[in-house]
């Protein structure tokens, strides 16, 4: 064909669509932004954790349950303790509601299958064998037993709160579902399937509420740590609120869960040394710091007391409305559900 009658014909079909109208193109949907704009008072969201509570408490050979042969402590009476300290000391934002209790009568299956009997357990206790290894527990197996990940998915629970005892086998928290991060544990295997994050606390009968809270301390670093993992310098708020003197001389704010403001090594948390902290301005002033730093020793926090340490610890994690950098100022809404974490 010439170029004088492909010309003509590129001409004839521009005429045609002239007369009948070219078809738009679609207008491309705005790209939304990846962080959130800030805002000064954009509300702090209370959030309410649903929790399948599972105590294990084998019978022993004597007919008695082995937390009342071990004159240990009610798990109920400890679940109390824990609610109770964490919706006044996250100032509300943090509630709980146990929505499913199971007792379990038997010692939970390690991963190689082995289960402990009444009197092998004893034998460990009483010092007369060692604990069988591996020691950790097949969280498979729990997953399976009770439906956890259909559970989660669903949105019949939140969470998971396992009760058992020394040499038990679990994590102090672990998580599990799409996306799981490091909890103080290696994220938990094969539940990716599950849509939603999810945490396991795992907790012990034969210790009281100031160690629940340390384990749910070591959540809170953990998911702290991931909320913040993109921004760095001033903008990482939580790495300015887990200063301590030994790291930090002269800029100590609220230290983590191991350290106060001026501890020396971990769980000192007995120290009369006392050092300069910006801990009141994290308290009465966040996210508008006023320079508010005075000098504290351990009788701000207990004076070596873990449960007075941790409640004082927890008080100071900032409740209140905005967001700046993306994230909200209400950092219990990312520590309750890790699915507001943004990865």
């Amino acid at each position: 064909m010439s170029n004088s009658s492909g010309n003509f014909l590129s001409s004839i079909l521009d005429l045609i669509l002239s007369l009948f109208g070219k078809k738009q193109q679609p207008v491309p949907e705005p790209v939304q932004p990846s962080v959130p704009p800030d805002s000064a008072d954009e509300p702090a969201s209370i959030t309410t954790g649903k929790v399948l509570l599972v105590i294990y408490d084998p019978t022993m050979e004597d007919g008695q349950k082995l937390s009342k042969k071990m004159n240990w402590h009610s798990a109920d009476d400890l679940v109390a303790g824990y609610t109770s300290d964490l919706l006044e000391y996250s100032h509300g934002m943090a509630r709980y509601q146990i929505v499913q209790r199971v007792t379990v009568d038997e010692f939970p299956v390690k991963t190689d299958g082995y289960r402990y009997t009444p009197q092998a357990y004893l034998d460990v206790l009483n010092g007369a064998a060692q604990p069988h290894l591996p020691q950790d527990v097949d969280y498979s197996a729990i997953l399976t037993r009770f439906d956890i990940l259909s559970k989660v998915a669903g949105g019949l629970i939140d969470e998971v709160w396992v009760f058992a005892f020394p040499y038990a086998g679990f994590y102090e928290s672990i998580m599990g579902g799409a996306g799981a991060f490091w909890c103080n544990a290696p994220p938990m295997k094969n539940t990716s399937q599950c849509a939603r994050r999810f945490v396991l606390m795992g907790f012990n009968y034969e210790r009281g509420v100031g160690e629940m809270l340390e384990s749910f301390g070591h959540r809170a670093e953990s998911i702290l740590t991931k909320t913040f993992a993109k921004l760095t310098g001033d903008a990482n708020l939580w790495a300015r609120f887990s200063r301590y003197d030994k790291i930090a001389a002269g800029k100590a704010a609220c230290g983590n869960i191991h350290y106060a403001p001026n501890s020396r090594q971990d769980y000192d948390w007995n120290n009369p040394t006392p050092v300069s902290s910006e801990c009141y301005d994290w308290q009465l002033n966040f996210p508008n710091f006023q320079g508010d730093v005075r000098t504290v020793t351990s009788a701000e926090w207990g004076s070596g007391d873990i449960r007075r340490h941790h409640q004082w610890w927890l008080k100071h994690i900032p409740h209140v409305a905005g967001r700046r950098n993306g994230i909200h100022n209400n950092w219990w809404q990312y520590i309750v559900d890790p699915n507001k974490v943004k990865l």
